[in-house]
């Protein structure tokens, strides 16, 4: 699995250096994208991240213009990180960039496999409720 994620991470961190990001930013777009507003705090589970790791990405985004810390209503303390327009172009393009090279990764494998491994891995990494 570690080498699985090295030989995804530098092909994706191939993608996102014309555009300026990094792996780490995209993970967080890729949060926001998916959910809407996100608590920041959540956005460390979902990405993997611990508590500084998030702060800095939260603070590289928002200085990109890709990302908004906005207050929670009721809560002070709290801030929902919002992805920007600007973050969603560049999300969008992200993807673009990615997909050739995303392809040439899964080119080698048989009719079904790319679905199969795209199945167990998702099963590996979101495990029935009680399974973790």
């Amino acid at each position: 699995l570690r080498r699985a994620h090295w030989r995804v991470a530098g092909v994706m961190t191939e993608a996102l250096r014309p555009l300026g990001i990094e792996l780490r930013h995209f993970a967080v777009l890729l949060v926001l994208v998916d959910r809407g507003p996100t608590v920041q705090r959540d956005l460390g589970p979902a990405t993997g991240s611990d508590k500084a790791g998030i702060m800095r990405v939260v603070d590289d985004l928002e200085r990109m213009g890709l990302a908004v810390r906005k207050a929670v209503p009721g809560d002070r303390r709290v801030r929902a990180v919002e992805i920007t327009p600007r973050g969603v172009e560049l999300f969008d393009a992200a993807h673009v960039a990615a997909e050739p090279l995303a392809e040439r990764l899964v080119a080698d494998l048989g009719p079904g496999e790319r679905e199969q491994l795209t199945g167990l891995l998702t099963r590996f990494a979101h495990p029935a409720e009680g399974q973790a």
